[in-house]
């Protein structure tokens, strides 16, 4: 039987403040908005949705998960200003209901189409409203193409092969390069869109330690349409051939590559 729910919240918080900091230097760039209304697409657990509240001052922050699990536990961080809600970040955005910022912080990348999704979430934003977006850029990393390696394997094939397929890497798939969200940005009407590609570098217990990283994230498409075993047994041999690519290194820096981008609606 395969999973039906992609998301563990145990799992994706396991570096909870390795994950995070990202999302904070990208809130770091956004101007407050005392009295606003914001949304976070893909708001995940919750917490970080808060933090957001905080630095924008906002009246009203609405995180937007698909996940269940993730708004189950996203309701521990509700109160006045923050609520959550169902909802598909590929189709959100309503013109006749705009908001003072949007934020979407390690979701984008799951989804294809970034042109027309970033152009309906900009006709979802006020005059003077801000964009807020943040996507690994890392499809290149052993991490990420040793997935690849390791799925294609005549064992894992067989498996995914009554899905059509081993699912494809989103980052590789969907996510475009720095200077062409820039252009985009440009060409959606924002003023001097910031567009920056970042390493940041999370010190892990050892080069194993990825995997957990890994199951969080980029691992979870295979555990949706894998069974329990299968899936276990694609995990084990990941771990065991992402040693042999890059070492038994202890501890492991964990180069991780993201891009981060603010812009600004003209009034």
């Amino acid at each position: 039987m395969t999973s039906t729910e992609q998301w563990d919240p145990d799992t994706y918080e396991r570096f909870k403040a390795e994950r995070d900091r990202p999302a904070l230097d990208l809130y770091a760039l956004l101007d407050p908005v005392p009295g606003g209304r914001a949304v976070d697409l893909g708001c995940g657990a919750g917490h970080l949705t808060a933090r957001l509240a905080e630095r924008l001052g906002a009246a009203q922050v609405t995180g937007i998960d698909s996940s269940a699990a993730m708004l189950d536990r996203a309701a521990a961080h509700a109160s006045d200003v923050v609520s959550f809600e169902a909802g598909d970040l590929a189709t959100w955005g309503d013109p006749a209901d705009p908001v003072d910022v949007v934020s979407a912080n390690a979701s984008l990348h799951w989804v294809p189409d970034h042109a027309d999704v970033l152009a309906r979430w900009t006709s979802a934003l006020a005059p003077g409203g801000q964009l807020a977006v943040q996507v690994p850029a890392n499809s290149d990393h052993p991490s990420h193409r040793t997935a690849v390696e390791v799925a294609s394997e005549p064992r894992f094939a067989e498996a995914f092969a009554a899905v059509g397929g081993p699912p494809p890497d989103p980052v590789a798939e969907h996510v475009l390069a720095p200077e062409d969200y820039a252009e985009l940005l440009w060409d959606l009407g924002y003023e001097a869109p910031v567009v920056r590609l970042q390493v940041y570098g999370p010190v892990l217990p050892s080069t194993a330690a990825v995997v957990d990283w890994m199951e969080g994230t980029s691992l979870t498409r295979f555990a949706k349409v894998l069974d329990e075993d299968t899936y276990r047994a694609l995990v084990d041999r990941y771990r065991e051939r992402l040693v042999e690519v890059v070492g038994g290194r202890r501890p492991y820096y964990f180069a991780f590559k993201r891009i981060l981008m603010v812009a600004r609606r003209p009034n």
